[in-house]
């Protein structure tokens, strides 16, 4: 039995026959995605991380403040774990004793470093309040109503200020 030309045909273009990826809209594909995701990694919230801050000389010399830090695991006084935050979570506690303690004994060695000048009367002493987003206000107010007993009247909350988008 003999072939026609058009079977023989059909038969020797079937033989190459395999999947052909078009590799051009691919490739367009894979460009736009590496240019977008090197855009958004250079393009973060933290750009004080690359920062090359200048150098200065300070006429004055920066006020005095306390820092009070709040983590979830403990209280810290200038770095001096004071006490356990959890335990600031029950009710019944309103000053805190052991913060008093400590800012007491902050008082007392600033007092006996030579040239320290007692303040004016009307001059107020300063906490700055550093505390993780996670811990509840009424744990705060429990710290900020201790350093205000404690004679510290002016009590500033840090935080990161971020810029508005609008």
């Amino acid at each position: 039995m003999r072939e026609s030309r058009r079977l023989r045909r059909m038969e020797r273009n079937n033989k190459n026959h395999y999947v052909r990826l078009n590799l051009i809209p691919m490739l367009d594909v894979l460009s736009v995605l590496v240019f977008f995701l090197l855009f958004h990694s250079f393009n973060g919230d933290m750009p004080e991380q690359r920062l090359a801050l200048p150098l200065s000389v300070v006429e004055t010399k920066p006020r005095g403040t306390v820092a009070v830090s709040v983590t979830p695991e403990a209280v810290l006084i200038q770095g001096e774990p004071v006490i356990k935050t959890a335990l600031l979570y029950d009710n019944r506690i309103g000053i805190i004793p052991e913060v008093t303690e400590r800012l007491a004994q902050i008082q007392q060695s600033l007092e006996s470093e030579p040239g320290f000048k007692k303040p004016a009367a009307n001059e107020i002493r300063e906490i700055t309040l550093l505390a993780d987003k996670t811990i509840p206000f009424k744990v705060l107010k429990k710290i900020m109503t201790t350093c205000t007993a404690s004679g510290y009247g002016k009590i500033s909350l840090a935080v990161i200020q971020k810029t508005s988008h609008g």
